[in-house]
């Protein structure tokens, strides 16, 4: 795994991880979102690439579910990967569209906060970004992202929530 960089300029994150949020329930520190990503990204690879974060409502995931995947029902995440395009000379990696409603109601049902739930959500979609697939990897996948949710340098960020 690559070393975990502690500092990040504004440019640098910019470049490296577009993040929008779509939904009003719950507000979203679009920098410390950002800052997160990198770190996750720097964890695994010193070159892991650009990728981009949409938060959405449940309504708007549901209907992304179903048209990509044929869900009728709204999950929590979702990720897009794109091969060969390229954002600022960095390869992009691709979408994570993250429902906070489902990740909040998530949180409760298994005992812990809304913000832990998006961070694992976030680390979740970046993994597969990154060609990891929980489904056929013999829970390589899942050790790797309990090992980085366990990371100092991420479970000190900055609150994702404002």
């Amino acid at each position: 795994m690559g070393n975990a960089k502690s500092t990040v300029d504004s440019g640098e994150l910019m470049r490296a991880v577009q993040v929008q949020n779509k939904q009003r329930r719950l507000r979203i520190s679009h920098r410390a979102v950002a800052l997160f990503c990198v770190r996750v990204l720097r964890s695994i690879s010193d070159d892991a690439g650009a990728l981009s974060v949409a938060f959405v409502n449940a309504r708007q995931m549901r209907a992304i579910n179903a048209k990509y995947l044929r869900h009728d029902y709204a999950t929590d995440v979702l990720s897009f990967s794109y091969k060969k395009i390229l954002v600022d000379g960095r390869p992009f990696l691709g979408e994570i569209v993250i429902a906070p409603e489902v990740a909040a109601n998530h949180a409760r049902r298994y005992r812990t906060s809304p913000e832990k739930e998006l961070r694992k959500l976030l680390v979740h979609g970046i993994l597969h970004l990154l060609g990891y697939n929980h489904e056929t990897d013999d829970g390589r996948m899942s050790r790797l992202q309990r090992k980085l949710l366990r990371r100092k340098l991420l479970v000190r960020s900055l609150p994702l929530t404002a």
